[in-house]
């Protein structure tokens, strides 16, 4: 097969979650840990930082992989969902896993892929193990895809597990409280790992206590060692200083992921570096400064608080559940326009009310959707969002959406685009 036969194979043949939901879910590593033993199991072949939580999760990991390539790691990074091409989800050094290698694996493990019809993410955790061992990484950061205990992912023995914080978001499968959301993520702490907590957040702090006295794991909060101060951004940098009480640890840190939720992101980051130079690594501090400065150049991160255009000034950004909002709006509030549009697609099986009640009343909407079986149609968004004074036309696609939300906007108006992942793709 070519690469693109390959990858029609792959999306055709297996299930997989981001087109069809919950349907695509395994209920255990049984498949994975299949694969993996396959292939020789090579996720024990090089070491691992693995990165859950509900939202920042992908911005740690890119942040992570960015400051230890800087740090002369030859440096694994596994993500997922990909927003344009398939092999964004698997990098060394930054670089894209190659198209021959997606092909050969592929025809490699075709009769047992076959055999015990594996969903399409517990495919490509297998194929990442393999490439960052044929390719003698020294360290991979692992990010999550949901949940944790369950996850695919979660057959690895890492050197750090790290969890950014806990939302709403996957209720159907991981639970409908923040109790039981974050007993999902709290299974990727191992025993005798050290776990850093991004956020101490007091609903859920006790499970992460627990299930890290149980594992007999060091566990950090981050929040509460480290704070930051001084932030400003400033066209497409943002700035601050991170401090631990009183003393500066990191003065003047550029960031080239300019959100201010960046900055929650950045403490959990810290805590990371400071863990694993406890624990064998040697991460300068140039390394730190270096990494975050270029984090966007090093690892390809896109849609995150990311202008896409200018005169009007046109913003993506894949945040999708309730906190992830919450933080969109922040930055919307913090960024000076005249008029506000809001180019909008969400998927049928999130918590659209929560979102949609969150969202401004005075912003001029475009109701579409993203070219996925769980979309939620533009006309059924738009007759919810009426319900909270949400006024908008409908488009068929989201191009179509972006165009006009282009002619209908001023030279000093805001645009932004989101409300899905795959909104956020389709516009990149």
């Amino acid at each position: 097969m070519t690469y693109s036969e390959t990858l029609d194979y792959l999306y055709s043949r297996l299930p997989m979650f981001t087109r069809i939901g919950a349907a695509a879910m395994k209920k255990d590593l049984h498949n994975t840990i299949a694969m993996c033993e396959n292939l020789g199991n090579p996720q024990d072949k090089f070491k691992t930082i693995h990165v859950g939580g509900t939202n920042g999760k992908g911005s740690t990991s890119h942040m992570l992989a960015a400051i230890l390539q800087k740090a002369g790691y030859k440096t694994g990074l596994y993500t997922s969902p990909h927003l344009k091409d398939f092999r964004e989800r698997l990098r060394v050094n930054g670089e894209m896993i190659t198209q021959q290698y997606v092909v050969d694996y592929t025809a490699q493990e075709k009769e047992l892929i076959e055999s015990i019809s594996p969903s399409f993410f517990e495919v490509t955790v297998a194929m990442a193990f393999a490439y960052f061992a044929a390719e003698n990484v020294d360290v991979a950061v692992i990010e999550v895809g949901l949940g944790g205990r369950k996850d695919s992912t979660n057959i690895i023995h890492p050197e750090l597990s790290v969890i950014t914080n806990i939302s709403y978001d996957h209720m159907n499968l991981l639970g409908n409280t923040l109790q039981e959301i974050a007993s999902q993520k709290a299974g990727i702490i191992k025993p005798g790992i050290p776990a850093v907590i991004g956020e101490r957040q007091e609903e859920v702090a006790q499970i992460f206590i627990d299930e890290a006295a149980e594992t007999a794991s060091k566990l950090t909060f981050a929040s509460d060692e480290l704070h930051v101060r001084d932030t400003v951004r400033e066209g497409m940098e943002l700035r601050t200083s991170v401090y631990q009480n009183d003393t500066c640890l990191f003065k003047d840190l550029k960031l080239d992921l300019t959100g201010f939720y960046q900055l929650k992101n950045v403490l959990t980051v810290i805590q990371s570096v400071l863990t694993l130079n406890q624990n064998g690594f040697n991460i300068s501090d140039e390394a730190v400064y270096s990494g975050l400065a270029n984090t966007v150049q090093i690892t390809g991160l896109q849609g995150r608080w990311q202008t896409i255009g200018e005169n009007p000034l046109i913003i993506c950004d894949t945040g999708h559940n309730i906190a992830g909002i919450q933080e969109v709006l922040e930055n919307i509030n913090a960024t000076p326009h005249h008029n506000l549009h809001v180019v909008i697609g969400m998927l049928s099986d999130k918590d659209i009310t929560s979102v949609l009640e969150l969202l401004p009343v005075h912003a001029k909407y475009y109701f579409c959707q993203p070219e996925l079986e769980r979309a939620m149609p533009a006309d059924e968004l738009a007759a919810k969002a009426a319900k909270f004074m949400l006024q908008g036309p409908v488009f068929e696609t989201v191009t179509l959406a972006l165009n006009a939300a282009r002619e209908n906007a001023e030279a000093d108006d805001l645009i932004f685009v989101g409300g899905s992942t795959f909104v956020v793709a389709e516009a990149l």
